[in-house]
């Protein structure tokens, strides 16, 4: 049985501490190989010897007639610091764009710290620009209203913004990051953690997978700060997954319905990329034209509808993430790529190296 929301409601025991691995911090990737100079793990997925491969070789896994579905949502700087009238110093993450104010003042969700200084009403400058705080909701969050309009604030934030990288890096971001945060298919502004799957591709790759007659269907998914989100429950069934904006445009629907029709295989980049997919899909693995907010969540036990390949990072020890991957792959399965990526000293998470199932 299902919520409605993809998840799945099942007798059998769902226990968070099996989706644990252990790994040397020093394989956490605080920088990127560059775009196509990772390695992938490719575990097929009839059961076959997995191998390390280097990025670009994964071309030749793919046949003519493939998808591959990509996510274009464009990382934000959304990291601005400020300070109170009084000086003291604060830091927000702008995670959601709200509609604007009468007077056409922006106004966002933001995370926020201290959460103290952020009370209802109180004002601050924000990266030099008049802030009050309107509302806090349930989960903590601020509603900000900025005294600019949204075109102003975006180029407040390209001008004076920082790169929101994963908790897990631990340094400050640089102008480095600026690029390689972001990957080639990134088109709309909206994201503060990238679709870091896609970070493997080169524009070398991508037109070589076009030239082998790899069909390319685009989704948006503006990814936000709760893909880092810890699971706090053992059972971890009852967890709440966050939402997030998706957009599938006519166009890219019928790209993937015609791929699937002519029997070519839906591979996913990423997570996020299967997120959006298999919300949209009917039970027969067609999808339409669809925009909204999934808060779908996807563990073991779940049958995917349209999804024939996954390509995805190595993710943290019992996230959501890595249970999205044990839906497709196994928790046998996905545990064994884990320990041999450990073993060969591939690099993990966001700026890691990555594993491709098919």
């Amino acid at each position: 049985m299902t919520d409605g929301k993809g998840s799945i409601s099942m007798e059998s025991e769902h226990k968070l501490s099996d989706y644990n691995f252990e790994f040397p911090k020093e394989l956490i990737a605080s920088r990127t190989a560059g775009k196509g100079k990772t390695r992938i793990l490719h575990c097929p997925k009839d059961g076959g010897e997995r191998r390390i491969m280097k990025a670009p070789e994964i071309v030749e896994l793919f046949r003519p007639g493939d998808c591959l579905v990509v996510n274009n949502t464009k990382v934000i700087p959304a990291r601005l610091y400020g300070h109170t009238l009084h000086g003291g110093e604060v830091e927000t993450l702008l995670v959601q764009a709200l509609i604007p104010a009468e007077n056409g003042e922006a106004r966002y969700e933001a995370q926020v710290r201290p959460g103290k200084a952020f009370k209802i009403g109180r004002e601050l400058e924000i990266a030099g620009v008049k802030t009050v705080v309107e509302d806090i909701k349930e989960d903590g969050a601020r509603v900000l209203r900025f005294a600019v309009t949204p075109v102003e604030l975006e180029a407040v934030m390209n001008r004076e913004g920082h790169v929101p990288l994963p908790p897990y890096i631990d340094r400050p971001d640089d102008e480095d990051d600026k690029l390689a945060y972001q990957t080639i298919f990134a088109k709309y502004s909206g994201a503060v953690a990238a679709p870091t799957a896609s970070l493997h591709f080169s524009e070398e790759m991508l037109e070589s997978l076009k030239a082998k007659g790899v069909y390319v269907a685009e989704v948006t998914l503006h990814v936000g700060p709760g893909t880092f989100q810890n699971i706090s429950v053992e059972d971890f069934t009852q967890h709440k997954m966050h939402g997030e904006h998706y957009e599938l445009t006519k166009e890219n629907a019928e790209i993937i319905n015609k791929a699937k029709r002519e029997g070519g295989r839906i591979v996913t980049v990423g997570t996020t990329s299967t997120r959006v997919v298999e919300t949209i899909a009917d039970a027969n693995g067609i999808v339409r034209a669809q925009s909204g907010v999934t808060h779908a969540f996807f563990y073991p036990g779940y049958r995917y509808k349209i999804v024939d390949g996954l390509l995805t990072n190595f993710h943290w020890p019992k996230s959501s993430l890595i249970l999205l991957v044990s839906a497709f792959y196994g928790r046998e399965n996905t545990l064994a790529a884990y320990k041999m990526a450990v073993e060969n000293k591939m690099k993990l998470f966001s700026y890691g190296d990555g594993m491709l199932i098919l």
